[in-house]
């Protein structure tokens, strides 16, 4: 997630590690924490998560790999809730060591490293924001993107992939995307069951898209 040595490389050791099964929240936003986590091995999942589920996925990290090293450069709690996609082994390290680790690099390392971080924040709490306002709008483009005319007039769309594949090529979790589905089905704008969807009121879908 974030190019840096590893924690072997600073001449401290880790203050725990941890191995934990899938499913686990390694972090959640708005929890202040004293550590940084680097992923030994496994794979997490990083987004926005909300009722214990993550709603919206906005990327994947594989071990090893920093998580929030980041955000701790830029002394900003992280804008990211992370959720292990498998088993994983997580190294938890002091931030105050780490930063002093940092300082003792080469002053032209701490300031990439610094433009790196500022950059990678600035970005992700960019995306996070607009992941939390689109979901419906990026869905609504799909359907509309998807769109066959059948016999009687209207416009349908026939699911070929499962809903876990749809919603990764639009960037979010599948929940969010049955969610949006259930919601726009409320809404009348789309119809019918299983994999095949109309779309009745295409216009209103398309006002939807564009936002």
């Amino acid at each position: 997630m974030f190019a840096l040595s590893s924690p072997q490389a600073f001449a401290f050791a880790p203050a725990s590690v941890q191995v934990l099964p899938a499913g686990t929240w390694l972090r959640q936003r708005r929890h202040a924490s004293d550590q940084v986590l680097y992923l030994e091995r496994g794979r997490v999942l990083m987004g926005t998560g909300q009722g214990g589920q993550m709603r919206h996925q906005l990327g994947v990290v594989d071990g090893p790999a920093w998580l929030d090293a980041a955000f701790v450069l830029q002394k900003r709690g992280s804008c990211l809730d992370m959720l292990a996609d498998s088993e994983v082994r997580v190294s938890h390290l002091s931030q105050a060591e780490f930063m002093q680790a940092v300082a003792a690099l080469p002053q032209t390392a701490q300031l990439l490293l610094q433009d790196m971080s500022r950059a990678y924040c600035a970005q992700t709490e960019l995306a996070v924001s607009r992941l939390s306002k689109d979901a419906e709008a990026r869905c609504a483009q799909w359907l509309l993107r998807h769109a066959l005319p059948y016999d009687t007039g209207g416009l349908r769309v026939t699911l070929h992939l499962r809903k876990r594949l749809i919603a990764a090529q639009l960037g979010i979790a599948p929940e969010t995307f049955s969610r949006v589905l259930r919601q726009l089905r409320e809404l009348g704008l789309i119809a019918g069951r299983g994999n095949v969807i109309d779309l009745p009121r295409p216009a209103a879908l398309e006002a939807l898209a564009v936002g």
